[in-house]
């Protein structure tokens, strides 16, 4: 197959290929029945079953599919009758040609989709603690590969499925911490660290960045090889007093998606509550009633949807330790979100297997019974994104509808016009020709291409950002030389992303400003809380510069193919006298700064211009450190002038008992770029072990709120914890554990913190007032309301001070991502001064920023020397899900000397 060389193929094809075979049962493999109380499996169960039932049916193949993090394999698994099979990679290739739509008419891709069958991908796993998820997929390969059922049959003729689990690692981290316990009684998923290295929860947000190895496999797979036209994502919980959480989803919808794709969602939605209501399974509950948009990028159900993709997620009920359906009132009544309500009642774990094997039937009756149209719509969303980007298109973005409608407005205000009242539904009639003169203008269309010139100063970066997009199946071209476009000249090696491709949508969410509606409970009422992000532009979290074309150009580009990462390429060095200057404004120079003191060199920092300086006799492991990194290197006749060492700093970053994601996400960050660091706990700052440490870290979580005794961090009962890992346990706390902070930074240590942390500011007693409160009852400071002031995560554009040595290598402007996050109020003084503000009321760059003018003059970082040491506070999330390059030299600055 061509799939890839590393197919196994375990198929014993024969003419009765449907004949009845003899597949273990999930019993005699396992020891229980899947949904048994009490009872879950482990990954390493799981995989040798899934290639036991490979090797035992002609209905199902495994191929690898890459390593995850911790090193265990994952695999895909394709099932279809072995009719289908022998000729998978016929339609593996039909599905790739309707979702690219390149080079095929409408005629010849009705013949494609007739011709092909279409390809559904199940997953689970995910969330590790979300067991329905992944204990389903055993269930469902089991019926899939055994059952001679007329209706299993006929879903296996029709369609090609794919079965995928998400996360391998936490499956056998929570599977055998469940089970260790002898006594059912006892077992519970209080583990002690995060369900995937590094991300935990997190890992579902990492489906546009692709950090992790799991979300890279993942997007081989899903983009490149196969591109299924539906994607159901598991998970679990549902609201109480419900069973399962599913599609339709309520509004918004992001503006990029084509109108088929919504409408496609609705069918799937609809066929999955139909099926669930026709077995007597109640409980569903959707659209308004759910907390679950089409808004956000970044997630395995809603990446799919800038794809072109069906994507479906549940959120099911239930768990291995029965559970209850819980009494809530309004649940009880029927309405469009939850036509059929649960009476309140114990729940068991077999119940959820059954709904979601049901539901995933309900996907593949519709898939059977609308092939070729899925097929079909799959190319005719990816023709018209082609069509889109090769002729003048306007996308609907409320910014643009606002300025029509506060035009008219003023007009009328003014008498220039009269309103016209005659609309049965009373709706408001403007006429047409504001629609044409202020919304589809020249200046409002949506780029054709983007260019990403080879000169720019951190140019590494701008590769990682085309290598996202390239994993996501887009495709780019890079110039074989210099170029010039419109009087601009750009160097050999400058990357092209054009827009006339089938994932448009994708192109167009990664460079594009997201636009979020304004969204209230009732006019003037409290926002309606996201999905996820609000905004999340991925050029713009990355710092990448790049140039808006609005026309088709041409020049000596090279195509490159789908799904091959680029490579930055790396010059010669020339020989010097005096030295080599790296570019300190790029991430990698300290990734190579690191690498170099790793090897025993002394690297300095030029003060005037902050590039790191390398002595001349290092030429060879300075070219050896710097290789496929597209940093540059400048060659020098001598030595600046004023220098400094460069020293590594003994490194602690802050974690506690069950983990930390923004913790885990900055150790990803660290390790890319060569930091060494050590984790702490709350024991070992009440017990003075951080003297030991020269700079520690708080990512997110990990000091108390300014009116909390004390952190919160979910602890299980000490009992249920095994000895070996009691020093994770425990609190930070403002009777112990600030004193210990404070008095480490007193003799010299040095705190960085960065997002909610940033509170400690206000335990140290400094001169710092939270511009963001107002004076409330008995005159106390009170938070603003959401009403008034509400920016969930989104990108803002800040001013710093590239005079203070934390800002070294950064630009006066930076765009940062904010998700409500702390600001500081104060006068600047010899030891306490600001690293950067708010220079204006509208600082909102993607997303939505309700009350944006309240930032206005406020400060997001600061540096208090207290003592003989320093605490640095970032309000921002700088480190933002390793995604926010263009912050994280604000952390790297402060790892040196």
């Amino acid at each position: 197959m061509a799939v890839r060389t590393i197919l196994i193929w375990f198929l014993a094809l024969s003419i009765g290929g449907v004949q009845a075979q003899q597949i273990s049962t999930p019993k005699s493999h396992f020891g229980f029945n899947i949904g048994d109380d009490y009872q879950i499996a482990n990954y390493k169960m799981m995989e040798s079953y899934f290639l036991k039932v490979a090797a035992e049916s002609n209905r199902v193949l495994i191929e690898k599919a890459g390593l995850s993090e911790e090193g265990r394999q994952q695999y895909l698994l394709v099932i279809s009758s072995p009719e289908n099979l022998a000729h998978v990679d016929k339609y593996r290739k039909i599905s790739q040609s309707l979702g690219r739509a390149e080079g095929i008419n409408e005629q010849q891709a009705k013949q494609l989709a007739k011709d092909g069958k279409p390809i559904v991908w199940i997953d689970g796993g995910m969330h590790s603690n979300e067991t329905v998820g992944s204990h389903q997929m055993i269930e469902t390969l089991y019926q899939l590969a055994s059952s001679n059922d007329a209706e299993i049959l006929n879903y296996l003729d029709k369609v090609v499925i794919l079965m995928w689990h998400v996360n391998p690692d936490g499956q056998d981290l929570l599977a055998d911490w469940y089970m260790q316990y002898p006594n059912p009684k006892d077992r519970n998923m209080s583990i002690p660290t995060l369900y995937q290295k590094y991300v935990g929860h997190d890992n579902n947000r990492d489906f546009f960045m692709y950090n992790m190895k799991e979300a890279s496999n993942l997007a081989k797979v899903m983009y490149v090889d196969w591109l299924p036209q539906i994607v159901y994502n598991h998970h679990q919980t549902s609201p109480d007093g419900t069973v399962v959480a599913g599609p339709p989803y309520r509004d918004p919808f992001n503006h990029v998606y084509d109108p088929l794709l919504v409408t496609g969602i609705d069918g799937v939605g609809f066929a999955m509550i139909n099926r669930l209501n026709e077995e007597d399974k109640p409980g569903y509950v959707r659209m308004d009633q759910s907390t679950f948009s089409t808004w956000w990028n970044g997630g395995l159900r809603t990446a799919p949807y800038f794809h072109n993709m069906i994507g479906i997620l549940t959120e099911t009920t239930g768990s291995p330790t029965p559970s209850t359906i819980p009494l809530v009132a309004e649940r009880q009544i029927p309405r469009n979100g939850l036509p059929n309500p649960i009476s309140p009642q114990k729940w068991h774990f077999k119940q959820s297997i059954d709904y979601s094997v049901s539901m995933n039937m309900a996907i593949l009756d519709y898939a059977s019974r609308n092939g070729d149209k899925l097929l079909y719509n799959f190319y005719k969303m990816g023709k018209n994104s082609i069509d889109r980007g090769n002729e003048d298109h306007w996308t609907p973005y409320p910014r643009y509808i606002d300025l029509l409608k506060t035009a008219y407005e003023k007009d009328l205000k003014a008498g220039k016009i009269v309103e016209d009242a005659t609309s049965f539904y009373r709706s408001k009639r403007i006429p047409a020709s504001y629609f044409d003169s202020l919304y589809r203008t020249p200046e409002h269309r949506d780029p054709r291409v983007y260019i990403i010139s080879a000169g720019q100063a951190d140019f590494g970066t701008a590769v990682k950002f085309v290598n996202a997009l390239i994993k996501s199946g887009v495709y780019v071209y890079q110039a074989t030389e210099q170029f010039s476009i419109q009087g601009k000249q750009y160097p050999k090696h400058s990357i092209i992303v054009k827009t006339n491709q089938a994932f448009r949508p994708q192109v167009i969410d990664m460079f594009e400003p997201q636009d979020h509606p304004h969204d209230t409970e009732y006019e003037g009422g409290p926002p309606v809380r996201p999905y996820d992000a609000a905004g999340w532009t991925l050029g713009l979290q990355m710092g990448v510069q790049y140039d808006r074309f609005y026309e088709e150009i041409t020049g000596p580009f090279e195509r490159k193919p789908h799904g091959v990462a680029l490579v930055a390429t790396t010059e010669q060095l020339p020989s010097s006298k005096g030295g080599y200057l790296i570019n300190g404004k790029a991430n990698d120079a300290f990734l190579v700064v690191n690498k170099l003191i790793a090897a025993g060199l002394k690297p300095q920092r030029d003060l005037d211009s902050k590039d790191f300086y390398i002595d001349a006799k290092q030429q060879k492991l300075l070219q050896q450190a710097i290789q496929n990194l597209g940093l540059q290197v400048q060659a020098v006749d001598k030595q600046p002038k004023r220098m400094a060492p460069v020293k590594a700093l003994k490194i602690g970053l802050f974690d506690h008992y069950g983990g930390s994601m923004p913790s885990g996400w900055a150790r990803w960050i660290l390790e890319q770029y060569g930091f060494n660091y050590e984790l702490f706990y709350p024991q070992n700052i009440d017990n003075g072990d951080l003297k030991k440490y020269d700079v520690v870290l708080f990512v997110g979580q990990g000091i108390p709120g300014r009116n909390e005794q004390s952190t919160k961090f979910r602890l299980p009962e000490a009992n249920l914890v095994p000895q070996e890992l009691n020093h994770l346990m425990g609190q930070v706390s403002l009777e112990k554990s600030i004193p210990q902070l404070k008095q480490y930074v007193e003799n010299g240590g040095r705190i960085v913190t960065i997002g909610s942390s940033a509170d400690l500011v206000y335990h140290f007693n400094l001169p710092v007032t939270d511009p963001l409160t107002k004076a409330g009852k008995d005159n106390k400071p009170a938070r603003l309301s959401s009403s008034e002031y509400y920016i969930p995560t989104s990108i803002l554009r800040a001013s710093l001070d590239v005079s203070r040595a934390e800002n070294a290598g950064l630009d006066e402007n930076v765009n940062i991502v904010f998700n409500n996050s702390p600001v500081f109020q104060f006068e600047n003084s010899s030891t306490l001064y600001s690293l950067g503000h708010f220079s204006n009321k509208t600082p909102l760059l993607s997303g939505w920023a309700h009350g944006q003018e309240y930032l206005d003059g406020t400060h997001i970082g600061l540096s208090a020397i207290i003592g003989k040491g320093k605490l640095i506070a970032f309000g921002p999330e700088v480190t933002n899900r390793a995604q926010s390059h263009a912050t994280f030299k604000l952390l790297f600055n402060q790892l040196y000397n």
